[in-house]
């Protein structure tokens, strides 16, 4: 029997003749089905603007930079996050200070950035976790610059505005298990559509137009169109045909990937509900969307569940290991109470497109046999 995935996408026939046109094409690099991509999301989630690049760690450190933040700045980000929100600080030339999360919604809240704030304080970041929205009003309340991480936000509103787009920068991912899969690949949008002009030109090293372009828009009037500035300093973060055109396919199956996966999680809410040891994680409030990314409970003896399920054919992991209780960062004596509590007793169990209705079952079954139900 195949192990049941905690995480997964799900592509079919429409993307597998897509890639194949990109192949036969003989155009697989960055190209003009990226602008396609780039029109047909932007016009879904109504956000206003929007660039795609090839990674969401990447999207991360240009997030980071496109603010312009002072030298050697603080951004505060939540603990409970996956390892490139820190990455994406440091790289850019500032500090993580991390702070603690919510609990309940494992959400960053304003209080709990508050707690962290100095005089270095430039920036905040934020991370819908699982797809459920951050409570974004009172952080703007803060006046400081928002970083939002959507990357488990594709699909996911707050009061009936996209995730993404309500701070003054967001960034999404579309690897191998989002939501949205390109293989690998991101994208971010600002509210102020300058800076995702900017984004376009750094994404090429800093060049802003192709030596091809610069030849086909020059209409004669270049003589050398090989011949370009560089306007700024930066690495390679180009997406390509060839996940674009996978993005492409993937953005007209949404809805139903979404609600497959909505399915699944009300499954869940409704049978896991009556295991009493559980703790099950919170729906979106009235009037938000929720992605349905990650199902993450709270139960004790995790770890001897984990294991049982993995007997069992069924992987779990917990999403996320606390960024502070890494020594790399310098912050293990900070103390924050919420997110360590996390990581003794979350863990995300599987929800996926690809699940079957026997796989979900099984799930459910194995974790009542464990508690004896």
């Amino acid at each position: 029997m195949p192990m049941i995935s905690v995480f997964g996408s799900l592509v079919g026939d429409e993307e597998i003749a897509n890639v194949v046109a990109c192949m036969k094409s003989q155009w697989m690099g960055f190209g003009k089905q990226v602008d396609q991509f780039e029109q047909k999301y932007q016009a879904k989630y109504r956000l206003p603007s929007f660039a795609m690049v090839d990674s969401g760690s990447n999207a991360l450190f240009m997030a980071v930079t496109l603010l312009d933040l002072p030298p050697a700045s603080e951004v505060i980000v939540p603990s409970y996050t996956w390892v490139s929100c820190a990455q994406a600080v440091i790289l850019a030339g500032h500090k993580p200070v991390f702070c603690d999360v919510d609990l309940r919604t494992m959400n960053v809240r304003a209080e709990d950035i508050k707690a962290r704030v100095t005089d270095k304080t430039a920036a905040v970041m934020v991370v819908h976790y699982a797809g459920l929205a951050v409570d974004m009003e009172p952080i703007l309340a803060l006046g400081f610059p928002v970083i939002e991480d959507a990357a488990h936000a594709v699909d996911s509103t707050y009061r009936g505005q996209s995730c993404g787009a309500i701070g003054d920068v967001g960034i999404f991912s579309y690897d191998a298990v989002k939501n949205l899969t390109v293989g690998e690949g991101g994208g971010i949008t600002a509210r102020d559509p300058v800076r995702i002009a900017r984004a376009k030109v750094m994404r090429y090293c800093g060049i802003g137009k192709s030596g091809f372009d610069a030849a086909v828009s020059s209409a004669g009037g270049k003589a050398r169109w090989w011949e370009y500035n560089i306007q700024e300093p930066f690495i390679k973060m180009l997406p390509t045909n060839l996940a674009a055109n996978i993005g492409l396919a993937q953005l007209d199956r949404i809805d139903a990937l979404q609600a497959r996966r909505r399915e699944i999680w009300e499954t869940y809410q409704r049978e896991l509900a009556q295991v009493p040891e559980l703790i099950t994680p919170p729906d979106a409030p009235e009037g938000d969307r929720h992605s349905y990314f990650t199902y993450c409970i709270r139960v004790p003896r995790r770890d001897e569940l984990a294991h049982y399920l993995l007997d069992n054919q069924i992987y779990t992991t917990l999403r996320y290991h606390p960024l502070h209780l890494n020594p790399l960062y310098g912050q293990m004596d900070v103390r924050l109470p919420n997110c360590e509590q996390l990581n003794e007793d979350a863990l995300s169990i599987p929800i996926h497109p690809r699940m079957s209705d026997d796989d979900v079952t099984m799930v459910i079954t194995s974790i009542r046999r464990f508690f004896s139900y």
